[in-house]
C-alpha cells in the first residue's frame, strides 16, 4: 500500500483560488496555482504563507488559464519553485497574457496606493511585479491534450478538453493505478465559442467544481436583452458599459453583437473594445483555430466591426465622445481595469447603463452593484451610483447544476470518495445532496487547509 495525502490549499468553500497538493511516495504535485478574489478576507490570503515546502514540489499542471488557476505562480517561483509549470498550448498562451497583465496592475495599484496614501502598508508593494511574472513564463511548459505523460514510474497524467475557456482541460492522474480527476472549470454543452466538454470515463477520486451546484441557468435570450439596452442607450444618449472578463466573455460579446449587427437587429452603434488584455486573447484565437468553433472567416470580420482601443489616451477619447455607444471593458467583476475609469466618469448618470455579464464572487464591486449598492468605492474614493445596473446570468461560462450531472454521467465506476471544490457553502451542499441521490456516490465538502490521506 501506498500513502497519498491531498492538500486542499484553495478553492474550497469558496470559488478562487484553486492549489490542490498531491504528496506521494514518487512526486509531489501542484494542481493549479491560483489566487484568492473577493472579499478582503480573501485576498489577504494571498498573502499567506502556503503550509507546505515549496522546494518539495516536483511540478505544477494546470487545467486552465484564468487568474484564480494561475495568479499565485509567479510568488510560488519567488518562493523557490523551480520545476515545470504545464499546460496546454493556448493555455500558457492565456497564463502568459493574464500573469503580465495581473503584475502590471499589482504593480500600478501599489503605485497609487502611495501616491494617493490610502494603503495601510508602508510603502504599499505589488503583490508581485512584472520582472517576477517574467521569471515564471521561463519555467512554461506545453503539453498535447488526450496523450498520457509519465511522470515517474507509477505516475502519469492527461489533459482532457473542459470547454469552459480556450485551453482549458480537466487532468486525469493515475497514480498507482488510481484514477484522480480534477475537473478544473468545467464549460457549457451549448457555447457560443467552444465545443461541449469531453467527460471522464472512471474516477477512482474525483475533485470537480460546484460554482452553480445549486442553479440553473435562467433560459433568457442574451441577444432580446443586448437589443432592449442599445435601443435604450440610444433613445437616452447615454453609454451601456459592459464590465468583461478578458477571456472567453469579451469574444463571446463580441460574437454576439457583430450577429446582431449582420442581423439588423441592431443600428451601426458605436462598440468599443477597451481591454489591452482581451486584445491578446483575441491573438490566442487566431493563433490556435482548432481550440474553438468560430470560422476565422466570422472572426476576422467581427474584429473589424469593434473599435478597439489600443491606448489609454483613446480610452479618453472614447469618455469624451458625447455619441451613444456600447464599452466592453475589464474587469468581469469590477475588481480592476480600465472598466473603472469608465464607471469614474459615468456610474453618477442616470443615462448610463451596467450590464453584468456572469457570476459575481462574494466581495467584488460587481456583487455589490448587483445587490444594489447606492455608492461604490474604488481609487480611494466613494463614487454615487445613479447608472442602471442590468445583469445576464445565462453568458456564465461555467456548467451549472445539470452541466455538472451530465459531464458525471459517463462514469462508469462508483468513486470512492468525490470531493467538491470552488464552490460557495450553499452551491456545495446542494450539489453534494443532488449527487448523492443521483449516483449513491460518497461526497465530501473539504475545508480549506484540509488533508487527506488515500491508501493506494
Amino acid at each position: 500500500m501506498q500513502k497519498i495525502k491531498v492538500h486542499f490549499l484553495g478553492a474550497t468553500g469558496t470559488v478562487t483560488g484553486s492549489k490542490f497538493y498531491i504528496e506521494t511516495p514518487e512526486q509531489n504535485i501542484l494542481i493549479d496555482c491560483g489566487m484568492f478574489q473577493g472579499v478582503k478576507e480573501m485576498r489577504e490570503k494571498n498573502w499567506e504563507d502556503l503550509p507546505i515546502a515549496i522546494s518539495e514540489i516536483d511540478i505544477v499542471l494546470l487545467t486552465h488559464g484564468h487568474l484564480d488557476h494561475t495568479g499565485y505562480l509567479p510568488r510560488l517561483v519567488k518562493k523557490g519553485y523551480r520545476g515545470k509549470i504545464i499546460g496546454t498550448a493556448p493555455t500558457l498562451a492565456i497564463a502568459k497574457i493574464i500573469l503580465l497583465d495581473s503584475a502590471k496592475i499589482h504593480e500600478e495599484e501599489a503605485e497609487r496606493a502611495n501616491e494617493e496614501g490610502y494603503s495601510k502598508h508602508t510603502p504599499a508593494e505589488p503583490f508581485y511585479t512584472l520582472q517576477e511574472a517574467e521569471v515564471t513564463l521561463g519555467f512554461f511548459q506545453s503539453e498535447e491534450r488526450d496523450q498520457w505523460i509519465q511522470l515517474s514510474e507509477n505516475i502519469k497524467y492527461r489533459f482532457k478538453y473542459n470547454g469552459h475557456i480556450i485551453g482549458a482541460t480537466f487532468i486525469e492522474l493515475d497514480i498507482f493505478g488510481k484514477t484522480f480527476v480534477f475537473s478544473g472549470d468545467i464549460g457549457r454543452e451549448h457555447d457560443l465559442l467552444l465545443s461541449p466538454p469531453e467527460k471522464p470515463e472512471w474516477a477512482d477520486y474525483l475533485f470537480i467544481e460546484s460554482t452553480y451546484g445549486n442553479k440553473l441557468h435562467p433560459q433568457e435570450s442574451v441577444s432580446d436583452k443586448l437589443v432592449e439596452l442599445i435601443n435604450k442607450t440610444i433613445n437616452n444618449r447615454g453609454n451601456l458599459i459592459i464590465p468583461s472578463f478578458a477571456v472567453e466573455r469579451l469574444q463571446t460579446l463580441m460574437f454576439l453583437l457583430w450577429k446582431l449587427y449582420n442581423e439588423n437587429r441592431i443600428p451601426n452603434i458605436p462598440i468599443f473594445i477597451d481591454s489591452p488584455m482581451g486584445n491578446n486573447v483575441l491573438s490566442v484565437f487566431q493563433n490556435f483555430p482548432d481550440w474553438h468553433k468560430i470560422p476565422m472567416k466570422d472572426f476576422n470580420a467581427m474584429n473589424r466591426r469593434m473599435n478597439i482601443i489600443t491606448s489609454y489616451k483613446e480610452t479618453w477619447e472614447t469618455i469624451d465622445n458625447l455619441q451613444p455607444k456600447v464599452i466592453i471593458a475589464g474587469s468581469g467583476m469590477v475588481t480592476g481595469g480600465r472598466v473603472l475609469t469608465y464607471l469614474k466618469q459615468m456610474i453618477d448618470k442616470t443615462n448610463t447603463s451596467v450590464l453584468l455579464v456572469g457570476y459575481q464572487a462574494e466581495g467584488t464591486r460587481g456583487r455589490q452593484l448587483l445587490e444594489g449598492a447606492h455608492e461604490l468605492k474604488f481609487f480611494g474614493k466613494y463614487h454615487p451610483v445613479k447608472a442602471e445596473i442590468h445583469h445576464i446570468e445565462s453568458l456564465s461560462a461555467h456548467a451549472d447544476q445539470q452541466g455538472l450531472l451530465n459531464w458525471t454521467s459517463e462514469i462508469k465506476n462508483i468513486p470512492e470518495d468525490t470531493f467538491l471544490i470552488h464552490g460557495e457553502p450553499t452551491a456545495q451542499d446542494v450539489l453534494r445532496l443532488k449527487l448523492q441521490d443521483t449516483y449513491g456516490w460518497k461526497v465530501s465538502i473539504p475545508k480549506l487547509l484540509d488533508v487527506k490521506e488515500i491508501l493506494v
